[in-house]
């Protein structure tokens, strides 16, 4: 049965780029109304907003389901995840992203993983109601939110059976953005950000080398300063995502040799690059990929590949520092992402353990599959703990006071918050996350049994893509040796 809908007709602005200020209630067989306690706040922005004209103005139409609405499915599914703790904001963010996500049933990511097509439909619909903007400044189009809810929006897009392939057609316009955000000058906001909210523009991380790996201090990619003023870089990347259907690079190079820089984390410089496929030198080559196959996975190669002076993000030579902005960030909503896996699969293989009968009796009721599965819950709900608390330290530390600063944030900074604190917190959620959606995806393809091979049952797509956030962008063993000197103060051991 198609789920009952209700539209609701939101207020107008009260902000120059946000819908605020509806409230509702929902009990089951009731639509929402205007005067409800939860008081959710659902919002949407538009291009329009930004430039506050009249037409921004204009009242917009949401569709909010009501209670027993399975945003998650095509199918009938047990939201099983504990929702007490979380804020209005994120309660809200839940809410709105789960409606988009319920127009593109499992069947539609099916597809673009079997034919490797980029979800620009999904793109498209996120970036129409705001969504890419949630943690930019309101003063530019964006929704002037924080990384706890950024970090709801992306567990919600993996958890509606999306996956890491939802979730990465659009995380790096809401971490990569970060630096840009902070560092940017006046022209570079106003010239790029809107168009990366309105999804007229898409970005990239431009980081990682092939033989540099996680050791981003020895990069190779150069950019040499010329006489005009403009940079000529060479080099190589690997594993940018999206670079295919990107439109700028967060493209972090070399500026100083390392044999002449002060120190290892000096003479890097971080650039917001347009990506000419027309221009010469510039070459990319996709990666044919294990799972996530509806995004792209690039090679990236420059040879003498020109970029404008304007181009360079902050200070020459500062870029090192400036990036730091993004990773914490970049932990959070991948931990974010792992969890909405966890809780798909999970909920999954309950559903199936409840209705699959054998032996006259539905298989659930064997301890040797009721068990695993439990365990696995308890694993995702502290890793839940781990990641909102680590957003929350990253929202509240001086990490994102600039931002908060230019756009009207009630975010108040909190100088109790040790930026090695939000370190620590962000890569022990994103390793506990990795973990806990690891095992909750394994043991869904196990409950399945043979049917858990089955594209049909997704189950298969999620345990492939669960690899990523164990993998990415810090592998498990380099998060235990930080951990291990930052925090037990071990001697490091490489």
């Amino acid at each position: 049965m198609s789920p009952r809908k209700a539209q609701v007709t939101l207020p107008r602005l009260l902000h120059s780029s946000v819908f605020r200020a509806l409230f509702y209630s929902s009990t089951k067989g009731a639509l929402p109304t205007m005067s409800g306690a939860i008081g959710c706040r659902v919002w949407r922005m538009s291009s329009a907003a930004a430039s506050r004209s009249p037409a921004a103005r204009k009242t917009a139409r949401v569709v909010v389901a009501t209670a027993g609405r399975h945003a998650f499915s095509t199918t009938p599914r047990q939201r099983i995840m504990e929702m007490s703790g979380f804020t209005e904001n994120q309660m809200a963010v839940r809410d709105a992203v789960s409606a988009v996500c319920s127009r593109f049933p499992n069947t539609y990511w099916q597809e673009r993983d079997q034919s490797e097509q980029d979800p620009k439909e999904f793109h498209a619909a996120l970036a129409k109601d705001g969504w890419l903007g949630i943690a930019l400044p309101e003063s530019l189009g964006g929704a002037g939110l924080g990384i706890s809810e950024a970090t709801m929006m992306m567990q919600t897009i993996a958890e509606s059976g999306a996956g890491m392939a939802g979730a990465q057609a659009i995380h790096a316009n809401v971490y990569a953005t970060q630096p840009l955000a902070k560092f940017g000058t006046k022209e570079q906001l106003e010239s790029t950000i809107p168009n990366i909210i309105s999804g007229k523009w898409r970005t990239c991380f431009g980081v990682t080398e092939p033989n540099t790996g996680l050791d981003t201090l020895r990069l190779r990619t150069v950019a040499k300063k010329q006489d005009d003023g403009s940079y000529s870089v060479t080099g190589q990347k690997i594993w940018i995502t999206c670079a295919q259907v990107a439109r700028k690079m967060m493209l972090l190079a070399r500026t100083t040799p390392l044999e002449e820089a002060e120190k290892p984390s000096a003479g890097l410089s971080l650039f917001c690059i347009d990506l000419d496929r027309d221009a010469g030198g510039l070459d990319m080559r996709r990666i044919k990929k294990m799972g996530g196959r509806a995004v792209d996975a690039n090679e990236v190669f420059f040879d003498g590949y020109r970029i404008p002076a304007d181009a360079l993000i902050g200070a020459e030579n500062q870029g090192f520092k400036i990036i730091l902005h993004g990773m914490n960030a970049e932990r959070c909503l991948l931990a974010g992402e792992a969890l909405g896996l966890g809780y798909a699969a999970l909920a999954r293989a309950a559903e199936y353990a409840r209705e699959r009968i054998v032996f006259q009796r539905p298989i659930g009721a064997n301890q040797g599959v009721a068990h695993p599965l439990a365990d696995a819950y308890m694993r995702l709900e502290a890793a839940k703990l781990a990641t909102y608390h680590a957003a929350r330290l990253y929202d509240s530390s001086s990490s994102s006071s600039s931002t908060s600063s230019s756009n009207n944030s009630s975010r108040e900074e909190d100088r109790s918050v040790r930026q090695d604190a939000v370190g620590v917190a962000a890569n022990s959620a994103k390793y506990l996350a990795a973990e806990a959606a690891f095992a909750a995806c394994e043991r869904a393809v196990m409950t399945h049994g043979g049917m858990g091979y089955a594209v049909e049952y997704d189950v298969e797509r999620w345990l492939r893509e669960c690899l990523v956030p164990r993998i990415a962008p810090v592998s498990r063993e380099m998060i235990l040796n930080y951990i291990g000197e930052r925090v037990l103060r071990l001697p490091r051991s490489y």
